[in-house]
């Protein structure tokens, strides 16, 4: 008899990545795997009848993680608007049941699976082992959750902290808030640490700008993602606003990262997931993050003692999705 297959999900605003594993003893092995555009269906129970259609099969369990919180086995998704209902997605497979979980959930099980050249190193600390980690992601939005030890394995704990208010650390964030308040009732530190809050962060910078927007920027923006624009331009030092931009959406992800760290105590380690980070890793390891990260006054000694990495692998979340269906799907 075959080994059963185990289908895992990473449901976001943008895309949706499905992939099927197979175990071999404790590992996952990857043996189909597919990304669709979110906004060409109407909900995931459309995206997983398109995925078998192309690729009949059974699978023996699954779990997804999702850009929203979870309540009473619904989501609705933070960026795109899609309501997903854990009992339509388990018919939709002929499961009973199948996993749901915020993203970050899913991004923080596959932490525990990633292999030493799968993660960078940004400050090495002392690890507690068995102790809490810190887990934080930017992407289209920004997403923060936790690994709690309970007794036998690490348990995840979702949050929504990318949604708690945005709190300025000096004049010119100040001048920043004041700017987001002119389009935005609230600001929250997802409005900035993300891709469209760099887009925003920008746009500010350009306003303050003497200089005109060049032309060959306004076609960059137009034509693509804007915030891969802005990375590329502030990491050549084509333009000085994207520069300051960038610098400072780095300072302050590190900013917000220290203060997930400090808000669940996290001795076993902090990881930096989601798709920004690897992008602007040779600027993130300049120094402004760590700096940003451990600038918390009487609370820097205890914030130098973690360890701190960025994670490189960008199937995290589908892995962390697939241990969670081995784990607690499959028993």
């Amino acid at each position: 008899m075959p080994p059963p297959l185990i289908l895992s999900g990473d449901i976001g605003g943008t895309k949706t990545h499905l992939a099927v594993f197979t175990m071999k003893g404790d590992d996952l092995v990857p043996v189909f795997e597919r990304t669709y555009r979110s906004r060409d269906f109407a909900g995931l129970p459309a995206v997983l009848s398109a995925m078998l259609e192309e690729r009949p099969m059974e699978v023996a369990a699954a779990t997804f993680g999702i850009a929203g919180p979870i309540v009473g086995y619904k989501s609705k998704l933070t960026n795109l608007g899609w309501d997903v209902d854990g009992q339509e997605v388990a018919d939709c497979l002929k499961l009973k049941h199948v996993g749901l979980l915020n993203d970050l959930e899913a991004m923080a099980y596959g932490a525990l699976r990633l292999h030493d050249d799968e993660r960078v190193v940004l400050q090495k600390g002392k690890r507690q082992e068995r102790r809490t980690i810190a887990v934080i992601a930017a992407g289209t939005g920004l997403g923060e959750a936790g690994l709690l030890w309970d007794g036998r394995r690490y348990i995840a704990i979702p949050t929504e902290g990318g949604h708690t208010d945005f709190g300025p650390r000096n004049e010119l964030e100040i001048e920043l808030l004041r700017f987001l308040l002119g389009r935005h009732k609230r600001v929250s530190y997802e409005r900035i640490v993300c891709g469209p809050g760099l887009k925003s962060t920008y746009e500010f910078f350009r306003q303050r700008s003497a200089v005109p927007e060049p032309e060959w920027l306004t076609a960059e923006l137009a034509s693509g993602d804007p915030a891969a624009a802005i990375s590329r331009a502030g990491l050549s030092g084509k333009d000085a606003a994207c520069r300051e931009a960038l610098e400072l959406f780095v300072s302050l992800y590190g900013a917000e990262t220290g203060n997930l760290a400090l808000k669940m105590l996290a001795t076993g380690g902090v990881f930096v997931g989601g798709g920004i980070a690897p992008k602007v890793l040779p600027l993130i390891q300049q120094g402004s993050f760590m700096h940003s990260f451990v600038f918390k006054g009487r609370y820097q000694p205890l914030l130098e003692q973690m360890p701190v990495e960025v994670v490189l692998n960008e199937k995290a979340a589908l892995i962390g999705a697939a241990h969670y269906a081995q784990i607690f799907e499959m028993q």
